[in-house]
């Protein structure tokens, strides 16, 4: 958590927003994993965001699913992720943040033994991962997570939409750490052609509840919206556009090739 504290107030100070790109943990193969991560951060990612594949991902779109199943395929689990951040982590100075629905992480650790968060949350903070989001897991529900990720400084991000009213807006920033994730739209993630036209507003309002840093994700697909979200967030989400590039080409050189281009890209903008 403190990593991704520090990495957000060094931001402030030279009046720039977070760039975090997304990538499915295992996809195009889990021996990528860390190289991928470690080419993110050399276009100049701020933030990693790296996925935990799963069976039933319901809040995203087609080109995650895709990724998601092809992970699975390839015999990736959320521990070989981890293992494959703690691969980097001697190399890596910005922060990740694995990204898993609720599922996985309560059936983490030996079999039988399921049902709390305890053995991902500690297994994550020791393989060098600073904080987890998860789509299915509501703030109302979200006490036990919190619980077992404060005493380790683990960050626990919850997920803003456009719909939640003033309420529940407040309650997700006080639960949420590290930032609050601002869903940009009422749906699932995929690639868009243009940006909603409430983001600003629903962005500005949720800023007004709170200091805690506001990123945006789902449908930023170009430079410009990149540069447009940066505008109104301290923070930019890329998952669906780029996973959709490196999936156009095979062989690891043209992936990592592809990847840091994309998101120099994007840098160059936000």
């Amino acid at each position: 958590m403190d990593r991704i504290r520090d990495t957000f107030s060094r931001l402030r100070r030279v009046h720039r927003r977070a760039l975090i790109p997304f990538i499915m943990g295992g996809d195009p193969h889990p021996s990528m994993t860390g190289s991928l991560v470690l080419t993110l951060q050399d276009a100049g990612a701020d933030l990693i965001e790296v996925g935990i594949p799963f069976s039933d991902p319901l809040a995203d779109g087609p080109v995650i699913q895709e990724a998601s199943t092809r992970a699975l395929a390839h015999g990736t689990t959320p521990m070989r992720v981890l293992e494959a951040v703690a691969s980097v982590r001697g190399r890596l100075h910005v922060p990740v943040v694995c990204l898993s629905y609720w599922n996985p992480i309560i059936q983490f650790g030996p079999q039988g033994q399921g049902g709390s968060p305890r053995a991902f949350v500690r297994a994550a903070q020791q393989h060098g991962v600073s904080g987890v989001i998860v789509p299915d897991l509501p703030v109302e529900e979200g006490g036990v997570l919190r619980d077992a990720a404060a005493p380790l400084g683990f960050a626990t991000v919850f997920l803003a939409a456009p719909t939640s009213p003033p309420e529940r807006l407040r309650a997700i920033a006080r639960a949420s750490q590290g930032f609050i994730y601002y869903v940009s739209v009422a749906g699932t993630t995929g690639v868009r052609r243009a940006l909603p036209s409430g983001l600003v507003h629903g962005v500005r309002q949720l800023k007004l509840l709170t200091t805690k840093p506001v990123c945006v994700g789902f449908g930023i697909s170009t430079p410009a919206q990149a540069a447009a979200v940066a505008h109104v967030a301290d923070g930019v989400i890329v998952g669906s556009a780029l996973v959709r590039v490196m999936a156009q080409v095979r062989g690891q050189s043209a992936v990592l090739r592809l990847a840091r281009s994309f998101v120099k890209r994007l840098r160059a903008a936000v």
